[in-house]
Parts: structure tokens; C-alpha cells; sequence
């Protein structure tokens, strides 16, 4: 869903002034995304109130943020320091309106609801709300970016929204015209807005230059507008209910869904006119190990400024335990465990004795019934941790104790097991 090209490609300009230009024949001084540049370049940390030019302090921007019904942080997904920024606004509002917050977030479906409910209740532990939500199957990012301020929600019972659209309407709606789709999926479709001429050019600048030609950019900019009119009335639907009425809601979403306040927001407002603030990050410099990857986009020009305050971080990246077990399974036929089909030479599990054809049982008590468990399992422990692990071996169940190392990049069949994070 375009995360963060949007900086690293055209925010490099955006403190940059333009040339006039004329409007129904009238002169437009200077950029109007940037009306009042900053005298110099700005540093990780500093806060622009991009309107007015001004710096503020984080104390500054969440006293005038938390003035609004409704709170938008445009993220940059894989970076820490967006998720930060987030956890920080989320609690200045439940800081300033206790009891009376809630949390929408792009990375929820409007099918997760009922366990996202039970999440926010305080009935499900960190390791059932993972594999129930079916959050590697839905999002594909590492939970460890949303762990804190998912955590922060359940502590306070904050309730927590999914707003998106389902993956099987959005794959088709980019797929085929509106007036193809089935009877079913077009009762699954909000009020649809096309027409954004700001959103219409974002979508062809994005596949200028591009093979991917008019139909991909048509299906894309459907798609586009699929989530954000969808996130936008589930939104607008929470604000008027009985449970939102009186609640101050913050948006986390990816940056093109709240930027230049064509996505979301608008669309919030055209259904439930409130106040809004939006709230956006510019990464100004890289610390991460492997550099980003960026898409070739010239950005169009638009009329207004990206955000109301623009935070300015670095590009981070998520901090590894670089642990895995070594070994590559399937889950077994009678589901008791899982079968052993590799041992990785050199690995924890070669280290602690374990072989092929193994059945593995239970690691530290708990069972392990499927893939999820032994991944879940794994990704806990730390380098220098130890763990227990039950298994079987020709019909003879015994127990071995693994010490976990720090692992080496596997580049083995195991990986087949593992959701978009590392295996075990």
C-alpha cells in the first residue's frame, strides 16, 4: 500500500521554495506545500508546523493535536520511529480523555472485530491475538512494530478498530472493473469517491515511466480508493455509534492514506464533519543497516501542505534477536507435534542433538501443534537464553535442552515455514 516511497522520493524537495505560477490568471507566491520554508535543513527530532513554518516542541504539537476529534499519523511502516510516534499520541489523547479514546488502524480488517474486542477486553494473551487475528496472513509485517502500542490499547482498554478492507475484495476491485465485480462483493463496497483529482494524479505519476500500463494504474487507483473510502467510512461509522460518540479517535495508517489529507481524512470528513489533525514523518536520514529500497516517482505538486506537523526522524530499522532454532519441518499428519526433515549443520538444534525425523512436542511446556507455535516460541527467546524441548524418537519420547546462540542467515527450506519474519 505505498508506505514510504512518499519521503525518501519527494520530501528531499519539500523545503525547497518553487517558482511562481498563475492561476486563472492571478501569481501564486511560493509553494503552497510548504507556504513557510524553514531558514535551514531540518535535524532528526525537529517538528514543523508545516502551515506556518513554525517548530514546535512534542509537548507543543499534542496539546494542539489532542484539541481534535480525530488524530491521523501517516506511518512509514517498517520504521520504528513511526510506531513510536504513534504510541506517543495515542497516549497524550487517552492522557487528556481517559476512558474515551479508541484506535483505528490500517493493518485491521473489518473481520478481525471480534477478536481485536476481545484483545482490547483483556481476554487474550499476546500469542492467541497473533495467530486468531491471523496477523501474518492479513498484514505480512513483523508484529514486533505494533507490539507496544497494541499493548498500551489492551492495558488501558482502548478499543481498537480495524478499518481496512478485506484482501479478497481489494484483489478484486484491482482486478476488473466495478460494474464485473459479483453481487456479493459489491455489497461489500463503501460509498466509492473517483473522482479526487489529487489522488488520480498521485496514482499516474506513481506508474509514469513505468510497464505496467493504463489498466494496472486504473486498477490501482480503484483499489487505492477502495481502502481509503473503506477505512474512511468504518471511521466515520465508529465516530457516530453508540461506543464512539464520545471518543477521540486516532488513525494510524500508511503515509498516502493521510498526506495531503486526499485519502482518509476528506473522506472521514465528507461523512462526519469533526476536526482533525493530521500528523506525518519525513525520514531526513538512514541508520539502518541495508539501505532502503525507493521507487523512481516525481510527485505531482498539490495545493496544500502534506500534514499540519511534520516530525522529522530517522529511518531506523527493528531491532533482531537473530535466534532460530535450525530446522526445517512439516507440521505431522495426526497433528501431535512437528516432523523434523532437516537439521541445519552448525545450528542450535544440531548443537542440542536433535535429528531428522524427529517429532517435535512441546518447547518450555507449551504444544507445539503447528508452525505458529514452534515460530512464536522461537522469536521469544533471545541470544544466551535457554530452552526445553520435548520430542520423540523412534516411539521413545525424551527431552534435550537447547541453548540459543546467535544464528547465522539460513538460506534453507525452513524458511518455507516461517511467516514474512525470521523461522526458527
Amino acid at each position: 500500500m505505498l508506505s514510504h516511497f512518499r519521503h525518501l522520493a519527494a520530501a528531499l524537495s519539500l523545503f525547497a521554495m518553487t517558482g511562481c505560477c498563475t492561476t486563472s490568471g492571478k501569481q501564486v507566491i511560493g509553494n503552497p506545500e510548504v507556504p513557510y520554508p524553514l531558514p535551514s535543513a531540518p535535524k532528526v527530532g525537529d517538528i514543523v508546523h508545516l502551515p506556518t513554518g513554525t517548530l514546535v516542541t512534542p509537548e507543543q504539537m499534542k496539546r494542539i493535536a489532542t484539541d481534535a476529534r480525530v488524530v491521523y499519523v501517516g506511518e512509514t511502516h517498517d520504521n520504528p520511529a513511526s510506531h513510536r510516534l504513534e504510541l506517543d499520541m495515542l497516549k497524550a489523547l487517552e492522557g487528556r480523555y481517559p476512558g474515551k479514546v479508541a484506535l483505528g488502524m490500517e493493518m485491521f480488517t473489518k473481520s478481525q472485530q471480534p477478536v481485536l474486542d476481545r484483545w482490547s477486553a483483556g481476554e487474550l494473551d499476546e500469542k492467541t491475538f497473533v495467530k486468531d487475528s491471523h496477523w501474518f496472513d492479513t498484514w505480512k509485517m513483523d508484529f514486533d512494530y505494533y507490539r507496544d502500542l497494541l499493548l498500551y490499547a489492551k492495558e488501558k482498554r482502548i478499543p481498537v478498530i480495524g478499518l481496512n478492507a478485506e484482501k479478497s475484495l481489494v484483489q478484486a476491485v484491482q482486478s476488473k472493473p466495478l460494474e464485473d465485480l459479483s453481487a456479493a462483493e459489491k455489497a461489500q463496497l463503501p460509498e466509492l469517491d473517483l473522482s479526487d483529482p489529487y489522488q488520480r494524479a498521485q496514482t499516474e505519476s506513481i506508474f509514469a515511466g513505468h510497464s505496467h500500463g493504463k489498466m494496472a494504474a486504473e486498477g490501482f487507483l480503484r483499489a487505492q480508493t477502495l481502502w481509503d473510502d473503506t477505512m474512511a467510512e468504518t471511521a466515520a461509522r465508529f465516530l457516530e455509534s453508540p461506543q464512539g460518540q464520545d471518543r477521540h479517535l486516532l488513525v494510524v495508517a500508511g503515509g498516502n492514506h493521510v498526506s495531503y489529507g486526499f485519502g482518509i481524512p476528506r473522506r472521514v470528513f465528507r461523512r462526519v464533519p469533526s476536526s482533525y489533525v493530521t500528523i506525518g514523518g519525513h525520514e531526513v536520514v538512514v541508520t539502518r543497516q541495508v539501505q532502503p529500497e525507493t521507487m523512481d516517482v516525481e510527485l505531482p505538486g498539490f495545493p496544500m501542505a502534506a500534514f499540519d506537523f511534520l516530525v522529522h526522524t530517522a529511518y531506523e530499522e527493528l531491532p533482531k534477536n537473530d535466534v532460530l532454532l535450525g530446522v526445517a519441518f512439516d507440521p505431522a499428519p495426526d497433528k501431535r507435534g512437528l516432523l523434523v526433515k532437516e537439521v541445519i549443520p552448525e545450528s542450535n538444534a544440531a548443537r542440542a542433538g536433535i535429528k531428522e525425523a524427529d517429532l517435535l512436542l512441546t518447547l518450555d511446556g507449551q504444544a507445539l501443534a503447528e508452525a505458529f507455535d514452534l515460530i512464536y516460541a522461537v522469536k521469544q527467546k533471545h541470544v544466551g537464553d535457554r530452552g526445553t524441548l520435548k520430542l520423540e524418537r523412534n516411539g521413545e519420547q525424551m527431552t534435550v535442552e537447547v541453548e540459543f546462540k546467535q544464528s547465522k542467515p539460513y538460506q534453507h527450506s525452513e524458511q518455507k515455514n516461517a511467516p514474512p519474519q525470521k523461522a526458527p
